[in-house]
């Protein structure tokens, strides 16, 4: 495998880090599934930045994203899998 445009490091994880700079929307990105050691592939939607993270799945208002096996917030807006998630549609739960 080339090198993966995205990690995603275990199998529950619902989303995937962005480790290349230059992802562009509608480009296909290779990704690594680290558990089992899997390659992934899908379509991008969005311009995503470096160390941001792609959806794995769709997400709906008040969905959980999970990140490295953890709970890091849920979806304040819908997100399309291949779209853009961070600050601006995921939100902590704390507050």
């Amino acid at each position: 495998m080339a090198a993966p445009h995205f990690l995603v490091h275990e199998a529950k994880d619902n989303v995937g880090v962005v480790v290349v700079e230059g992802v562009k929307a509608g480009q296909d990105l290779t990704g690594w599934l680290m558990e089992g050691d899997k390659t992934l592939t899908m379509k991008v939607l969005d311009d995503i930045p470096l160390g941001h993270k792609i959806a794995l799945s769709d997400f709906k208002v008040n969905d959980t994203v999970i990140k490295y096996s953890n709970d890091i917030g849920r979806i304040v807006k819908d997100v399309k899998k291949g779209g853009h998630v961070h600050t601006h549609n995921l939100k902590t739960k704390r507050w």
